[in-house]
């Protein structure tokens, strides 16, 4: 189902009756590569789905043969229009890069816990994309690489900033960022990028569909307390984590879907949560 809210030109968005939202990059004859649109539907649809009451988990996914090509070079990605002097063209590139760092950050602000699954090619952007997201599954015939050092430049949009804190590999990072080489699925589960590798396309998106499904069934205050406070201990000292985990705590322990999961494990029925 696809609410009316929910119409983009680049993705297709449908949404669960249990509140699971599956968007897919939806540039198929472009290999999803990523253009100035679909860099603003990304931006529109995960800030839309944050404030969502009727959807606790997302999946995203890539359409037709792979899940993205990475920056659609073709849609003039590197012209960010003219100026007179050097110090307005700066200007206007900066703008130009922050509103695509800002569309991916949306992702991972995005108070919803979010799902990567990874088929075939993820290069660029698309590897910009799945670090911002909270999980990454991929199929066996996924591969990745940080392919911006062979265009010219430095990675810009997320993936020099995030792929360090997944991996934890610092000398694997510079390696395939300086190199522009592919990592393959095997590999980018030995290493941390993605924590389940499945045997084709229909079984990665039916255990992302399946995981999503299970993060839905738990209370939606708990979950979206979770996902936000992993998201300011990774940034924070342990000890700053631990003081800004007391004061939300604070005022999110006092809900209703404490007693209701408490009766439920004593029952054996499943909960039933209010909406956000």
């Amino acid at each position: 189902m696809t609410p009316s809210n929910y119409q983009y030109e680049n993705l297709k968005v449908d949404i669960s009756p249990n509140g699971v939202a599956h968007v897919q990059l939806y540039r198929p004859k472009r290999l999803n590569a990523f253009n100035d649109k679909l860099f603003a539907d990304i931006h529109s649809v995960f800030d839309t789905l944050s404030a969502d009451p009727n959807v606790t988990a997302v999946v995203v996914s890539g359409s037709g043969r792979m899940f993205s090509a990475g920056l659609d070079l073709k849609e003039g990605g590197f012209k960010f229009g003219e100026a007179v002097d050097t110090a307005r063209q700066v200007y206007a590139t900066r703008a130009h890069i922050k509103t695509y760092q800002d569309a991916l950050t949306a992702v991972e602000k995005c108070s919803r816990p979010v799902i990567a699954a990874i088929h075939n090619g993820c290069f660029g952007a698309g590897v910009d994309l799945i670090t911002a997201c909270d999980i990454r599954y991929a199929s066996k015939d996924a591969f990745f690489c940080v392919k911006e050092v062979d265009v010219g430049l430095a990675a810009d949009v997320g993936s020099l900033q995030r792929l360090p804190k997944i991996i934890g590999n610092n000398s694997l990072v510079r390696e395939l960022c300086f190199t522009g080489r592919n990592i393959y699925a095997d590999e980018a589960l030995q290493c941390g990028l993605v924590n389940r590798v499945l045997d084709n396309y229909e079984k990665l998106i039916e255990k992302a569909l399946e995981t999503a499904n299970i993060i839905a069934s738990k209370s939606p205050v708990a979950v979206v307390g979770t996902k936000h406070l992993l998201n300011y201990s990774r940034d924070h000292s342990v000890a700053e984590g631990l003081e800004y985990t007391v004061a939300w705590n604070a005022g999110m322990l006092i809900t209703e879907d404490i007693p209701k999961s408490v009766e439920a494990f004593v029952t054996k029925n499943p909960p039933k949560y209010s909406k956000l």
